[in-house]
């Protein structure tokens, strides 16, 4: 059944923290993957997850850093993982199927933000590759392991910055049209809401539901690609909007929240397919809405998702099993 892409009223606000979403919600004997689950917003969502007793999964590209950071924490294990290498998916997704356990939650959390322009080892746009198409690939070779937990819940982050852009079909990785890193970024923000549309389409027969989810607006590592010069200067023009009242900075807890929430919370049950923000389902507006809030419709569209996912699977080869 469709989810409505509308507030549920859920009680929330942007100042919610991840554990006060959590709440009284006990999760012993779950088990959850969360990608870049060692810094900022990942970390976050990481530690509300183990604290509410999962054990929590963490793959991570640079080992000894997740170490350092996750150090203390019960519950949590470290794995080798990088996004743009699709050996390294498939080979840690082949480990953890072949493990035997359920995968109760799948949090695609890692991500990278206005890099300069690259191209991934197939010749694909590395900010689509490495958000999207990495995590789409990580999704299909565990779907054995969320099918099996019999009411899992996938987590994809998307970001306000799918405002900038939808999914541009006819060029998606810039082969003829100029590279701009903002257009990029927002292109694969999208896809990542796209995601997880056409996921609970399928998913939600075998009890599989995904959400799309904006954190806010955060300072993490996340920015590492962007000068302080450029910072100094986005600040400046939200200073200057006229929805600068309504810009909130969050920081990391607040920030992990809507993920958690999306993960966890029995307000989601029997629901899916819908884009959240502020630890509430947000709300739909067109693709011209001026104000810095809700989802605009060409990250929603259901026949854009569909035209994502085929596209996903030729360029990846990977395949959700009936």
């Amino acid at each position: 059944m469709t989810t409505t892409q509308a507030p549920l009223r859920s009680g929330f606000s942007a100042q919610t923290t991840a554990r006060e979403a959590v709440g009284d919600a006990r999760l012993d004997g779950r088990t959850a993957i969360v990608t870049g689950g060692y810094a900022g917003i990942g970390l976050e969502t990481t530690r509300a997850l183990v604290n509410a007793g999962a054990t929590v999964i963490v793959p991570a590209r640079t080992p000894d850093k997740a170490r350092a950071a996750l150090a203390g924490l019960a519950r949590v294990e470290l794995e080798a993982l990088d996004l743009a290498a699709p050996s390294s998916i498939d080979a840690f997704a082949e480990r953890f199927v072949a493990s035997g356990r359920p995968l109760h939650i799948l949090v695609n959390n890692a991500g990278v933000m206005a890099t300069p322009f690259l191209r991934d080892a197939r010749g694909f746009e590395s900010q689509l590759a490495t958000n999207h198409l990495g995590h789409f690939q990580l999704a299909a070779r565990l779907w054995p392991a969320l099918r099996a937990a019999r009411g899992a819940r996938v987590v994809a982050l998307s970001s306000r910055g799918h405002a900038r852009a939808g999914v541009d079909f006819d060029d998606p990785h810039f082969e003829r049209r100029p590279y701009d890193k903002w257009v990029a970024y927002g292109q694969a923000k999208t896809a990542n809401a796209l995601f997880a549309v056409a996921l609970d389409a399928r998913g939600a027969a075998h009890d599989v539901r995904a959400f799309s989810v904006h954190p806010g607006a955060v300072m993490t590592e996340l920015v590492r690609s962007i000068s302080q010069e450029e910072l100094a200067a986005i600040r400046a023009r939200l200073a200057e909007s006229p929805y600068a009242a309504a810009t909130f900075y969050k920081n990391t807890e607040q920030g992990a929240a809507t993920s958690v929430w999306c993960a966890t919370s029995p307000q989601l049950d029997g629901k899916g397919g819908v884009y959240c923000e502020d630890v509430d389902i947000a709300e739909a507006v067109p693709n011209d809405f001026p104000e810095p809030r809700g989802v605009r419709q060409w990250a929603r569209d259901p026949g854009f998702a569909e035209r994502l996912w085929k596209m996903s699977e030729e360029w990846t080869g990977a395949a959700f099993a009936a």
